[in-house]
């Protein structure tokens, strides 16, 4: 049995690979490279480069290499660029998703986990929110992960296929043991963003939005390391396996820091003290948002490994100086 990740040559995707493995598991990835590095995926997991989308790709992989189960991280994530041109994110992240979902039945793939987001919750009245706290995105990126969570939901009754949906808080960090992390050039991340002022990558640190109702005027969220994160999904494939019912999760840690705590974090870890600028609020940005995380602790028994801010920022700055001293990124 294989477990394809697409996306798989990704920030997170390229960490599940590396979980996977580590977990004694066979895994392949299929990746078109616009986001991802070729360079990030282990010798001898095989990469097909290609789209979620080309039903006849992925109907071929699933055949061929006998994939049991799904982990679909394949996607596009800016929320401002999301505003800026929806129908990107609608083609890729529904219309491409609703493509595979509709593959893995035709294949009778058995287990799909999917890479949701806290976005769907848009902008709640409650800081800190369950799965069930109402559905209301505020950016195309939001609704196009809510609408393939609907799909998936849908095909699940209709056909059988057993899933988690996993929405994601704000992900950061790299891997412990240096193997991989957030390689992107240009990342909108706030912690890749500070660590790369820090080693003097970029000039500055842009805050967007000082006036919000919080404590320092700063948007909350809360973050999750990209390894905890991935141990997760490991955790719903296993859940899956021993015949657990499809359900929806929220995974974070239930505790938020604002973007000043953040940025003081980094200054701390780093002992830099770069410059931060204060601008407009973005579109599409909620004040703040925190997981409750009852739920995927007592269903999956998923337990964080690096629950501390420090440990995620002093992980996120060891892989940028891995970078540094790699030289300039090739796909």
């Amino acid at each position: 049995m294989t477990v394809l990740v697409t996306g798989g040559a990704g920030y997170i995707g390229s960490h599940m690979v590396l979980e996977l493995l580590d977990a004694g598991e066979r895994v392949i990835v299929l990746d078109n490279l616009s986001t991802g590095f070729r360079r990030v995926v282990p010798a001898g997991v095989p990469l097909i480069v290609g789209d979620t989308g080309d039903q006849v790709l992925v109907s071929r992989l699933i055949r061929e290499h006998d994939v049991q189960a799904i982990i679909h991280f394949a996607a596009y994530l800016i929320v401002p660029e999301s505003v800026r041109d929806p129908l990107k994110y609608y083609r890729n992240n529904t219309v491409n998703s609703r493509a595979l979902i509709e593959a893995a039945i035709s294949c009778s793939v058995k287990h799909f986990i999917f890479s949701s987001t806290c976005a769907v919750y848009g902008n709640p009245a409650k800081v800190a929110v369950s799965e069930d706290t109402p559905l209301l995105p505020i950016s195309p990126y939001g609704s196009s992960k809510l609408m393939s969570e609907i799909i998936l939901r849908d095909a699940s009754k209709a056909y059988g296929l057993d899933y988690v949906s996993l929405r994601y808080f704000n992900v950061a960090g790299a891997d412990p043991k240096g193997r991989a992390g957030q390689s992107t050039k240009d990342a909108t991340q706030l912690i890749k963003v500070a660590v790369e002022t820090a080693i003097g990558l970029r000039s500055k640190v842009e805050v967007f939005g000082t006036d919000y109702p919080t404590p320092d005027g700063t948007c909350i969220r809360d973050y999750i390391h990209v390894s905890d994160l991935c141990r997760a999904h490991l955790d719903a494939l296993y859940y899956l396996r021993s015949g657990g019912q499809s359900l929806t999760l929220n995974c974070g840690y239930g505790r938020g820091f604002s973007v000043r705590e953040v940025l003081d974090t980094v200054k701390r870890v780093s002992g830099v003290d770069f410059t931060v600028v204060n601008i407009g609020r973005r579109p599409g940005d909620p004040t703040q948002i925190v997981a409750e995380t009852q739920l995927i602790r007592q269903t999956l028994g998923w337990q964080p490994r690096f629950d501390d801010l420090a440990t995620i920022v002093s992980h996120a700055l060891a892989w940028e100086r891995t970078l540094v001293r790699q030289g300039p990124t090739i796909n």
